[in-house]
């Protein structure tokens, strides 16, 4: 009889991810508040550069993190979004018009819940896009903790209103989060583009060369203005779904299947430690009624939950879409509720926002990250236990 492992049976959870970056974030938070404070934050603005010839890429160890894991992060997102939209739940229409309407109340609310709260601050108003993220690692962490009651539709549904909510993550980057820009770069970038557009066209399948020209790719973005990490969302939509010698093998597939446990089990967790640090040395009342933290906790409690769940009530009602089939209403507003998680990808525009006002709101804008993210990961939680019980 093959003796068990334990350590490998949690890799193989579902919920692994997630319960990974709840310990990576408390670990942060335990090192910053503690005498390790010192180490942490020496740590993370370690000196990393990367020098050839007049090309020079010099940086602390957490923008390293944050511009260079994480682009592989979103390569691995714009590789599910690609199929998803050719071969998965987001090719048959019928599954796009409710996630995809829920995702527009879902970052529309949070983000007007933001301004409320911030409207005669304009340093603050940078923030406005961080309550409209979703982590959908860590909301499938949390509804794979009800087990087998949970219907495939509450997960197809939870996974695809996600896939619409990085998209417009991706969007909000581009258009808004983009600094002063470099034309030598911005073409740099394009020929880059142009390559891959050919490699694609031609059916060219050696996924190093793709690599090669991404990375490339990465460079120049980085020089150019634009966040280098919409570099992996490019990269991946000229990935071919599928080989013209052997239908059966999909590169996009493979390396999606590969990139998994990297990004789930290192990449993602790395990136909470150390993101999520915040020190609560002398933090009163006026801290926490800060417009900042306020309006991103409301934001992601109230403003995903609302938004998410009203206007995918009154699609369902005008008959523009129907409830899935396994799903009732205390479900959806449970999943709704869910959805208020926006700790990654929250921290991440988080970053970009007050990075590019020049002002350091890292406090305010993780204070209201974490509460927001907990309260609507207990909630949905809550819910959708007394919901699916019922079932």
């Amino acid at each position: 009889m093959t003796e068990k492992n334990p350590i490998t049976d949690f890799f193989k959870l579902e919920s692994a991810g997630g319960i990974l970056l709840i310990l990576a974030a408390a670990l942060a938070i335990i090192c910053a508040n503690t005498g390790l404070q010192h180490f942490y934050e020496l740590f993370l603005s370690t000196p990393v550069a990367i020098q050839v010839g007049a090309l020079n890429i010099a940086k602390p160890l957490l923008l390293w993190i944050n511009d260079g894991l994480m682009a592989v992060f979103f390569f691995l997102v714009g590789l599910e979004l690609k199929r998803e939209v050719l071969e998965g739940e987001l090719a048959d229409k019928r599954n796009i018009i409710l996630p995809g309407v829920g995702a527009i109340g879902g970052m529309a609310v949070p983000a007007l819940i933001y301004w409320y709260f911030n409207a005669d601050d304009p340093t603050a108003m940078q923030g406005w896009a961080i309550p409209a993220a979703t982590d959908i690692a860590f909301a499938l962490g949390i509804l794979s903790l009800l087990g087998s009651r949970v219907p495939v539709s509450v997960k197809i549904f939870l996974t695809s209103l996600a896939i619409f909510d990085d998209i417009g993550a991706i969007l909000i980057i581009a258009f808004f989060y983009t600094a002063k820009i470099s034309l030598v770069s911005l073409v740099v970038a394009a020929i880059c583009i142009a390559v891959l557009a050919l490699f694609n066209y031609r059916n060219i399948e050696s996924k190093s060369l793709y690599i090669l020209v991404g990375a490339i790719m990465w460079v120049a973005t980085l020089k150019s203005g634009v966040h280098a990490t919409l570099a992996g969302v490019i990269l991946a939509m000229f990935i071919p779904m599928r080989s013209q010698q052997n239908p059966d093998y999909s590169p996009v597939k493979e390396l999606e299947h590969d990139l998994h446990s990297a990004v789930a089990f290192f990449i993602l967790p790395v990136f909470a430690f150390a993101n999520a640090g915040i020190s609560f040395d002398g933090v009163g009342t006026e801290q926490l009624m800060h417009g900042v933290p306020l309006g991103i906790a409301a934001g992601l409690f109230i403003g995903k939950q609302l938004g998410i769940f009203s206007l995918c009530w009154l699609s369902i009602k005008l008959k523009i879409a129907q409830l899935p089939s396994g799903m009732n209403w205390s479900a959806l507003y449970g999943t709704s509720a869910l959805c208020g998680i926006g700790f990654t990808m929250s921290l991440f525009i988080g970053g970009l926002a007050f990075e590019e006002s020049g002002v350091n709101q890292l406090f305010d804008e993780r204070l209201g990250i974490i509460l927001g993210s907990l309260l609507s990961g207990a909630m949905g939680l809550l819910v959708l236990h007394l919901a699916l019980k019922r079932e």
